[in-house]
């Protein structure tokens, strides 16, 4: 087990975002290094995983077209915005419950240095948006052999 420095910054940060995906407002940083608020009126959930050569982002926005998403990579914060459209009432068609969240949506990821924005893609598949951000060269393990003398 590999210890981590605790950081109260980052776990006060942490209970924010939580507070903001709770309320549907994820909140993020401006070009000058504020913070702003993005109304959103809802927020896909996303799971992200690393590996030795690379990060993964995937995002769960069914019923979504390719054509609403958005992402956008500048000065290091990767966004994922999009709009997931209401359907249209049809004649005879009584809804009785409607539990899923439309509107717009935004979500924005801080990346580390070590992203080759070069080789960033994205792939959007069954409801899924799958990005793979490699990691660069210089931040990828190596190894170095120590001479006897």
């Amino acid at each position: 087990m590999a210890l981590v420095r605790w950081d109260p910054f980052r776990e006060l940060e942490e209970v924010s975002d939580r507070l903001n995906r709770m309320f549907a407002r994820p909140a993020t940083r401006a070009a000058n290094g504020k913070e702003t608020m993005i109304v959103a009126d809802w927020t896909p959930s996303v799971d992200i995983s690393e590996t030795e050569g690379e990060y993964q982002i995937k995002a769960e926005i069914p019923d979504v077209k390719k054509e609403d998403v958005k992402v956008t990579l500048e000065d290091g914060v990767l966004t994922i915005q999009g709009e997931r459209k209401h359907e249209k009432e049809e004649k005879g068609k009584r809804y009785h419950r409607i539990e899923r969240s439309y509107g717009s949506f935004v979500r924005t990821f801080s990346l580390p240095d070590v992203i080759d924005e070069e080789k960033v893609r994205a792939e959007f598949k069954e409801g899924v948006l799958n990005l793979s951000l490699p990691k660069s060269e210089k931040a990828k393990p190596k190894a170095i052999d120590v001479k006897v003398a």
